[in-house]
């Protein structure tokens, strides 16, 4: 099987965008991909799995510099958006992370992890753990193989 890169870079920077507020379907992405058979589904897995967490860092700073940033028409999230996932995060604590892969309430998640300070290796183990979780079920479903 010939290795086409710019599939993985391209499913690498689509579960990146979809890991901020911008619309990208990095599950039905995977999905498709696995579903053709194109690509290794092991690196497939590596690149929207890396990719994915990549996009909730530049959350989690965001959020550790939330102040700074608030204010400007770019910020992708809302107050009210910002409020939930404190809620959320402030009843189940960092373990929250693991939840990071959900939609519409994940992403605002990991943003509230660095409002909260919480450091980046819990914060990637516990981000990296749900997200591979997720992208794993993904795999075997439509690969029908075990990883």
């Amino acid at each position: 099987m010939e290795i086409d890169l710019a599939i993985y870079f391209g499913l690498f920077w689509n579960a990146f965008i979809a890991a901020t507020l911008l619309p990208a379907f990095s599950e039905i992405a995977l999905a498709s991909l696995i579903a053709a058979g194109t690509g290794l589904p092991l690196a497939l897995f590596v690149a929207a799995t890396s990719g994915n967490v990549a996009g909730s860092v530049l959350n989690w700073w965001l959020g550790s510099r939330l102040a700074d940033f608030k204010d400007k028409k770019w910020f992708p999230f809302s107050e009210k958006t910002i409020i939930r996932a404190s809620k959320f995060f402030n009843r189940y604590g960092k373990w929250s992370l693991l939840f990071a892969w959900l939609p519409v309430v994940g992403d605002p998640l990991t943003l509230v992890a660095g409002v909260f300070k919480i450091r980046l290796l819990p914060f990637l183990i516990l981000v990296t753990a749900g997200k591979a979780a997720r992208y794993g079920v993904i795999v075997v479903t439509f690969n029908n193989v075990s990883l």
